[in-house]
């Protein structure tokens, strides 16, 4: 399949129909999986995990093959989804994943998002799943323009237990917490499903957020899994203990379950709309919030979450919506999921807040009249990496040591490399020397948007650090 890069049986390149925008405002469907990485999908090239609904997804809409994450670590992404902004714009988006319970590190109650500006132009709105963008009491989807919520709020939980990454109970209805029995993929799913079929005409958003695959490495048989890492966990005494992380859990059969169960959940939900009458009028949206960890399959990329390498941030990316674009067609273009918050309130008819200003353009120009593609530079940073991609160049800098091969001595860094991603995802032929004008050009890009975003606190756990008798290197290679 080519590692379906390319067009492959039926499908096509990208062609929009060049006849505008719909007449009636589009429902809109986002549903983020959790560390999915970017071949794990039948339609992305996978050979092991089957994938039915989401491949129909695609075989009916668009996939894209060189869409990105904003971050390689899941709550910047998803605050940048929902603000439509770098997430270093944010204090919240400093951390890598967000962690610190206090007030002031989430999305500003005042800050406007995707699903505020949505509700102001009409929509009705609802989140199930992963929040992960602030802790309670001081943040919620409530207070962000979310008028319904049932999920999490941390950036994981025990699928049966839900309970969350300290070991407390993290389901929640709205901002009360409750207790419910059931397998945590499907009741999102589900909700989510029900939810669709009590909408009227008026136009809606929902945001469906997966945790899986992300561990716990818990399938729907395995709910005494979770009593086991917890004991583990009290035998332990370390940095690197939490109640839910899973060392040694999992197996390639165990994600691929997980991964066919969300996808079983996502049939759910498209039956819903079908069943609804309002699928023609229905943008779906699926991704993943950064690239893969652990069983993943990011082939034909190197790295993973974590990492800016084309692994921890290419991600699959699918759109379907019938009334505007054709079915079964291949984008080869690049863009950024921030880009999809301007794109989306283009489609339904509104505009961002001009006090605070997207990092992204609107795609709907070239998805539905035929214009051309908006050529724009895609920017990632984290506490330890930076990268811009212009055009078919990726330009890297690298904070972290790293060892020219195998077992050579680490050498700290800094280091920079230019990479044509188009032809070498692996990012193995570092070609700045041949083409010092795009080094140049992309450096300096690189460091004003550096200089845009907040500064990492000089403390901040992810910074580049050597070992030293009280601690361990942190950002050093493996």
């Amino acid at each position: 399949m080519a590692y379906a890069q390319t067009p492959v049986g039926d499908e096509r390149w990208f062609a929009s129909r060049g006849t505008g925008r719909p007449a009636r405002r589009p429902n809109i469907v986002f549903v983020l999986a959790d560390d999915l990485g970017w071949a794990d999908l039948g339609c992305f090239g996978s050979t092991e995990i089957e994938t039915p609904n989401l491949d129909r997804l695609a075989a009916e809409g668009i996939r894209f093959t060189h869409a990105y994450a904003p971050s390689p670590w899941c709550s910047p992404t998803r605050i940048a989804l929902y603000t439509g902004r770098y997430p270093g714009r944010l204090d919240a988006g400093l951390e890598e994943p967000l962690r610190t319970r206090q007030d002031g590190n989430g999305i500003p109650h005042d800050h406007p998002t995707l699903a505020s500006l949505l509700v102001d132009a009409g929509y009705t709105t609802a989140m199930f799943g992963k929040w992960h963008c602030g802790f309670m009491p001081w943040f919620s989807p409530m207070r962000s323009g979310y008028q319904r919520f049932f999920g999490c709020i941390d950036g994981a939980i025990d699928y049966h237990e839900h309970i969350g990454t300290l070991g407390e109970p993290d389901l929640w209805d709205g901002e009360t917490p409750i207790t419910e029995v059931g397998y945590f993929t499907d009741m999102i799913s589900e909700r989510a499903a029900e939810w669709i079929g009590e909408q009227g005409d008026d136009p809606y958003y929902l945001q469906l957020n997966y945790t899986a695959p992300h561990w716990p490495w818990e399938g729907r048989g395995d709910a005494d899994v979770g009593a086991r890492i917890r004991a583990d966990f009290e035998a332990q005494d370390g940095p690197d203990s939490w109640p839910l992380l899973h060392w040694d859990g999992g197996s390639l059969a165990k994600y691929r379950e997980l991964v066919e169960t969300m996808d079983e959940g996502i049939g759910v939900v498209l039956d819903a709309i079908a069943a609804s009458g309002a699928a023609e009028d229905t943008i779906v949206c699926f991704a993943s919030d950064n690239g893969g960890e652990r069983w993943s399959k990011n082939w034909p990329f190197v790295g993973e979450k974590g990492d800016i390498t084309e692994g921890g941030i290419r991600v699959p990316f699918i759109l379907r919506w019938p009334a505007a674009v054709d079915g079964a067609q291949v984008s080869g273009e690049p863009h950024i999921m921030l880009d999809w918050t301007a794109t989306l309130l283009d489609a339904a008819g509104t505009v961002p807040d001009p006090v605070y200003p997207l990092d992204g353009p609107s795609l709907l120009p070239w998805l539905v009249d035929g214009a051309a593609y908006p050529d724009h530079d895609l920017y990632w940073r984290i506490s330890s990496q930076s990268a811009i991609r212009r055009g078919p160049y990726k330009f890297v800098r690298n904070d972290r040591g790293r060892a020219r091969l195998g077992n050579w001595p680490v050498r700290p860094g800094r280091f920079e490399h230019l990479y044509d991603v188009t032809v070498d995802g692996r990012e193995a032929a570092d070609i700045a020397r041949f083409h010092p004008d795009v080094v140049d050009e992309l450096r300096r890009a690189l460091d004003a948007l550096n200089d845009a975003m907040l500064a990492y606190p000089s403390e901040h756990p992810g910074l580049p650090r050597q070992a030293t008798p009280a601690s361990p290197a942190v950002g050093q290679a493996d």
